[in-house]
């Protein structure tokens, strides 16, 4: 890998395990940063990317905790601050768990809300302040376009994302002086074993102009983008990437 305007950066990216994390955290380690992957379950696979990231000659930690739990991600956030401040912050972790609304248990209300939304204030709180004093930062929040347009059975994971945009306008204007950006990206039908296996080709075809998926590189493009230097004054933005779907 070829170290370009991020030497020096430590980028954390939840949610690393999955196919955009693993995607945005190959970008960001390709620009020079070092970075911090994060997973709440499936350790080995943060281990397998921090492994093919040193193989490529970037640089890579792994922190594996739970983010629905204040206790367990304070720890999480504590030991990554022991190697000095998190300049940038992928909060991508998110799950769905999805029913229409009057056959929705509590229990996936929570948890959707929890991970997504609640997740980011577990990580982002603690590691603000250090990333304030350096005059210097990037907040990405991976949102989408559920939260822009809507989707039927997925009110839980829509107002999880909705919640997400909200805050990261919000915060952007709490932490522009101190030459930090916050932004949402808000990625449409993304290839992935999870898009894989709720769309098929055809739906595909007809929900997206472009006729196809994206792909998490070019997710991780535009993420890599934003935490760019040259992305500075782009703040309180949510910047859809969705084939046209919106």
């Amino acid at each position: 890998m070829t170290a370009t305007n991020l030497s020096g950066k430590r980028a954390l990216v939840t949610g690393a395990s999955g196919a955009l994390g693993a995607a945005i955290a190959q970008r960001l380690a390709r620009d020079g940063a070092t970075v911090l992957l994060h997973a709440s379950s499936r350790p080995e696979a943060v281990q397998q990317l921090a492994g093919s990231i040193k193989t490529a000659g970037g640089s890579a930690e792994c922190h594996v905790f739970d983010l629905r739990s204040d206790e367990a991600a304070a720890a999480g956030c504590a030991a990554m601050l022991q190697g000095g401040p998190v300049q940038i912050i992928v909060n991508n972790a998110g799950v769905h768990d999805d029913a229409v609304l009057p056959g929705m248990r509590a229990e996936q209300w929570h948890k959707v809300i929890d991970v997504s939304l609640n997740g980011f204030f577990r990580v982002t709180q603690p590691l603000l302040l250090p990333m304030l004093r350096t005059r210097w930062g990037r907040i990405l929040n991976i949102s989408s376009v559920a939260s822009l347009m809507g989707n039927r059975g997925q009110v839980n994971y829509a107002a999880a994302k909705g919640g997400l945009n909200s805050a990261t306008k919000a915060l952007s204007l709490e932490v522009a002086a101190r030459g930090v950006t916050v932004n949402a990206i808000a990625p449409g039908v993304i290839a992935s074993p999870m898009a894989d296996a709720a769309f098929d080709p055809a739906l595909i075809q007809q929900m997206v102009p472009v006729k196809r998926a994206g792909t998490p590189e070019e997710v991780a493009a535009l993420a890599g983008f934003l935490a760019s230097h040259e992305a500075g004054y782009i703040t309180g933005q949510v910047i859809s990437i969705n084939g046209g779907m919106i």
